[in-house]
């Protein structure tokens, strides 16, 4: 039986909660990030949901570097531990299918990738966040290696334009819609 998985109000609903309350229903479509979820909460009310995200892109756009890393941070690394990720994550990068035969399981795409975590976190000092769009991880390999070589600035605003997309791939799904793809 499967699990009831995080449910999200009506956005008129979203609109009456108490800014603490509002952070806690969004929290699962931006893996926690508490000041983002509050800068989001003071930018209401919203019509709808795309409103929603519209607003969430621009702050996540223009917000001080520390709320941007912070919603960037949020996400757990491409390949991580299952343990180490909410069910949303987990899902979106693939675990539930992990043991299917013809998956990408290799254990070479597992090193590959936490090597390459390793570096591009050292090189930008955040978490590489992308939408992973039901691809398998091994496709992700050769976007980390691509994406270190970029200018920081640059990286900075794929990896917040990637965690609206996450979002809006999440929002689709707790609102009972087929996802866009899956979200990392």
């Amino acid at each position: 039986m499967a699990r009831p998985g995080p449910t999200l109000p009506p956005v008129d609903e979203l609109n009456r909660l108490p800014a603490d309350r509002f952070a806690s229903a969004l929290a699962p479509l931006f893996e926690g990030a508490p000041r983002f979820c509050e800068w989001l909460a003071a930018a209401r009310p919203f019509a709808s949901d795309a409103e929603l995200l519209s607003r969430a892109r621009e702050i996540a756009r223009t917000a001080p570097e520390e709320v941007r890393l912070e919603l960037v941070n949020a996400h757990p690394r491409i390949g991580a531990e299952r343990g180490r990720m909410s069910d949303l994550s987990r899902a979106e990068q693939g675990y539930e299918h992990a043991a299917s035969p013809g998956v990408d399981d290799e254990a070479w795409v597992s090193e590959e990738l936490s090597a390459l975590n390793d570096a591009y976190e050292r090189r930008f000092g955040f978490r590489f966040v992308v939408f992973v769009a039901g691809r398998p991880r091994s496709e992700i390999v050769p976007i980390i290696e691509r994406s270190i070589h970029a200018d920081r600035d640059d990286e900075l605003n794929r990896a917040v334009d990637d965690c609206i997309h996450i979002a809006a791939d999440r929002l689709q799904r707790l609102r009972g819609g087929e996802p866009a793809g899956s979200g990392g």
